[in-house]
């Protein structure tokens, strides 16, 4: 009998401990959900990655099903803090898809009309759907008040099927992009 006295306590205080840890762990699970799913930075039409002027790093150009790619390192960007982001482009692409895990997310795609043979509005003008939100007739030249401007376009998306998938489709000129950010929504 003595052990058995000795046993019901231990089985008490453990039963206790472990009933603690569960309601602990299961608070915050959202906390540990935003924590699995890191912010994204791709910089288009980089090999190598990007540290930007706030400290920043972007990945390089990746995630795209084809288009093709140029740098513009000598050209003056106004309108943000960072400039490196829109010396480079991914031009003339179709498809962008990124792996993710289910969720909500902020998506920021960067543009600046960096090409030398646009010069106003109407010269490059496409559509994009990102995660079956559509922009139609997008015109960067339009939305950035001019050739090297930078303007960011902001999209929330619930991303389902465990990737991100955006389209581009030309209607005059080809489609660019400078940057991708992909942020986890709280």
């Amino acid at each position: 009998m003595r052990h058995a006295k000795n046993l019901v306590p231990f089985t008490f205080a453990s039963l206790v401990v472990a009933l603690l840890f569960v309601s602990a762990t299961s608070l915050c699970p959202a906390a540990d959900k935003a924590a699995a799913k890191p912010t994204i930075r791709i910089k288009t039409g980089i090999t190598a990655p990007l540290k930007d002027e706030t400290g920043v790093t972007w990945q390089p150009d990746q995630g795209f099903a084809d288009g093709d790619t140029i740098e513009r390192p000598d050209v003056k960007i106004a309108n943000t803090k960072t400039p490196s982001v829109y010396r480079a482009e991914r031009y003339s692409m179709s498809k962008f898809s990124q792996a993710l895990p289910n969720g909500k997310y902020v998506v920021k795609l960067h543009f600046a009309e960096t090409y030398e043979g646009i010069s106003g509005a109407g010269e490059r003008v496409f559509s994009f759907n990102v995660a079956g939100k559509e922009f139609k007739d997008f015109d960067v030249f339009v939305k950035a008040g001019g050739v090297l401007r930078a303007y960011i376009e902001t999209v929330n998306v619930d991303v389902t099927g465990g990737k991100l998938d955006i389209t581009f489709t030309s209607k005059v000129e080809n489609p660019e992009i400078n940057a991708i950010e992909i942020i986890p929504a709280p």
